[in-house]
C-alpha cells in the first residue's frame, strides 16, 4: 500500500464509516511547530514528496503581502509545488487576529480534507495554533469572551474604534482598568489599547471584572480537553539555543544582503503606528532611527559632501535593488559616520529581538505540553543545523516526522495527554503576577513561568553572586526568589 493509499484511508478511517470510535469523529490535522529558524517549513515541504499535504501558514508575518525577505517568506520556486495559503495574503495595515486566523483556516482545513489531502499547519505563531485547534483561546481570552458578551457585526471587536456604550462610562485609560480589575491589568501592556477597550467593554456588559470571568470561561471550555475542534499530530522541529542564536544571526545578515533595507524602507513612515500589521515585524522599527536619519538627509542635505547618502536613499525608493551595495560600500568609507553606528545598531537589534523571540517561541511551547498536556513530538534539528548536512536533514528530521505522521495517520492517535483531563485550571495560577527583584523586577506572569525563571541559568547566577557578594540569604531578603 503507497503512500497517499495510507493517507485517504487514515483520513477517512471515522465512525461515519462505521469503522473507528469517537475520537476519530474529529478530522485530523497535523501542525508543525518550533522556534523562528529551526526548519518548520522546509519540513512541510520536503513531506509533501512522502504525503499529500497542504500547507496553511500559521506564522503571524508571514500572512501579510510584502517584507518577503524580512519575514523569510518560502520564495515560490522553492514552494516545490506544494500549494500554500494564508502566505502573503493579507493587506499589510491590517490586524490579523488569532480569531482572524481561526475563522480563515477552518474553511481551508475542510477544503483539503474533502481532496483526501492532509491539512499542514505551519508557523511559529502558537497562539494561532491554539485558536484554531481549541474552542477558547486562553492567552486572548477577551476576543472569545466578547463575542458572546458584546452584540455587533462579526469582527467588530476587533477594532480600535472605541465602542459607543463603552465610551459614555470609561476614559478608556489603564488606570481606570487597574481600579476596576488590576489582576486583568497586570496581564497587559498599558499602551494595548485595542485589548483594555476590549476588557473595559466586559466590564460595562457583565458587571464581572475580566479576570474572574476568564477565570470561569477557562474552566468551563479549556479545562474539557476533549472539546479540541481536531485530532492533531503536533510535531515540533527544535534545536539547541547557542545553534539557532548563531542560526538566526547568519541569517539575518543574509537577510541585509538579499535587500531587506529596500523592504523597510518602502514602508517607512516617521507617524506609523507599529502596533498593528506588517510593521510589528522584528525588523522594522529597529531601523526606524536609521532610516529617519537616512530620510532627513534626502530632504536637507542633496548638496553636501554626504550626496552619496541621499542618492542612496532616493535610489531605494524608485526600487533599485543595486543601491543596498551602495549603501554598504558608503558605511565602509564613513568609518565615523552617525549613520554607520545607526546601521549597525539597527542590525545588532534586530538579531538581539530575534533571539528574544526564539527564547519566548520556546517557552510558550514547553507551557502548551506542561501547561496544557499538548502531546508534542520533538525532532531535534541541531545536528542538521549546526553542520548545514541535508543528509542529517533528512535522516535525523524528515525521517522522523514522517514516522509520526504514518502512525498518528494509522492509528487512534491523541493530541491530549489524559491525565490532565479535569485539572483545575485556577488552581494553575495562571493570574498571579511575580516580580523577581534579583533580577531587576522582572515580572513574571502565572506560577508556570515563575518557576521556570527561578530554573533558569541566569536567576540561578544571579542568586549565586547576590549570596557572595552581600553575605546574606538572599530567601530571607527576597523569599520570592527561593
Amino acid at each position: 500500500m503507497d503512500s497517499t493509499t495510507d493517507t485517504q484511508e487514515g483520513l477517512n478511517r471515522s465512525p461515519s464509516n462505521g469503522r473507528m470510535g469517537e475520537e476519530d469523529e474529529k478530522p485530523k490535522l497535523v501542525v508543525i511547530m518550533g522556534p523562528t529558524g529551526s526548519g518548520k517549513s522546509r519540513l512541510a515541504i520536503d513531506l509533501a514528496s512522502q504525503f499529500p499535504i497542504e500547507i496553511i501558514n500559521a506564522d503571524s508575518m508571514q500572512v501579510y503581502q510584502g517584507l518577503d525577505v524580512l519575514t523569510n517568506k518560502v520564495p515560490l520556486i522553492e514552494q516545490k509545488g506544494v500549494p500554500h495559503h494564508l502566505l502573503g495574503t493579507i493587506m499589510p495595515n491590517v490586524e490579523f487576529t488569532a480569531k482572524d486566523f481561526r475563522d480563515s483556516a477552518i474553511p481551508l482545513i475542510k477544503d483539503i480534507l474533502s481532496q483526501n489531502c492532509i491539512p499542514v499547519i505551519v508557523g511559529g505563531t502558537n497562539y494561532y495554533i491554539q485558536a484554531l485547534v481549541s474552542p477558547f483561546l486562553l492567552d486572548d481570552s477577551a476576543d472569545d469572551i466578547e463575542e458572546s458578551c458584546v452584540h455587533g457585526p462579526p469582527g467588530e471587536d476587533q477594532r480600535d474604534d472605541k465602542p459607543d456604550c463603552v465610551s459614555d462610562m470609561f476614559n478608556y485609560s489603564y488606570e481606570h482598568l487597574k481600579d476596576i480589575d488590576p489582576v486583568a491589568a497586570n496581564r497587559i501592556h498599558p499602551h494595548n489599547h485595542r485589548k483594555i477597550s476590549q476588557y473595559l467593554n466586559l466590564y460595562s456588559s457583565s458587571g464581572v471584572p475580566p479576570s474572574k470571568l476568564f477565570q470561569e470561561k477557562t474552566l468551563e471550555n479549556w479545562g474539557r480537553v476533549d472539546n479540541f475542534r481536531y485530532n492533531c499530530c503536533f510535531i515540533c522541529v527544535d534545536a539547541s539555543l547557542p545553534v539557532l542564536d548563531r542560526y538566526v544571526e547568519e541569517r539575518v545578515d543574509c537577510m541585509i544582503e538579499a535587500g531587506l533595507l529596500h523592504e523597510v524602507f518602502e514602508i517607512y513612515n516617521p507617524n506609523a503606528d507599529y502596533t498593528r500589521g506588517l510593521r510589528q515585524a522584528i525588523g522594522v522599527r529597529e531601523f526606524e532611527n536609521f532610516l529617519g536619519v537616512c530620510s532627513f538627509k534626502s530632504r536637507n542635505d542633496e548638496g553636501s559632501n554626504l550626496d552619496v547618502w541621499p542618492l542612496s536613499m532616493k535610489s531605494i525608493n524608485q526600487g533599485n535593488k543595486m543601491c543596498i551595495e551602495n549603501i554598504k560600500v558608503d558605511l565602509d568609507f564613513y568609518k565615523d559616520n552617525h549613520l554607520n553606528m545607526l546601521l549597525k545598531e539597527a542590525i545588532e537589534k534586530m538579531k538581539r529581538n530575534t533571539r528574544r523571540l526564539v527564547r519566548r517561541q520556546k517557552r510558550r511551547l514547553n507551557r502548551l505540553q506542561t501547561l496544557f498536556g499538548w502531546n508534542i513530538n520533538y525532532v531535534d534539528a541541531t545536528e542538521s543545523i549546526s553542520s548545514r548536512s541535508d543528509d542529517l536533514w533528512a535522516s535525523q528530521v524528515v525521517e522522523p516526522a514522517a514516522k509520526i505522521i504514518r502512525c498518528f495517520l494509522n492509528e487512534n492517535a491523541s493530541s491530549i495527554a489524559p491525565s490532565i483531563m479535569g485539572q483545575n485550571l485556577i488552581q494553575r495560577d495562571l493570574w498571579t503576577q511575580y516580580t523577581c527583584q534579583a533580577c531587576g523586577d522582572r515580572v513574571l506572569r502565572g506560577g508556570h513561568e515563575w518557576e521556570q525563571h527561578k530554573q533558569g541559568r541566569g536567576h540561578r547566577k544571579r542568586i549565586a553572586g547576590l549570596r557572595k557578594s552581600r553575605g546574606y540569604s538572599v530567601e530571607q531578603q527576597h523569599p520570592e526568589c527561593s
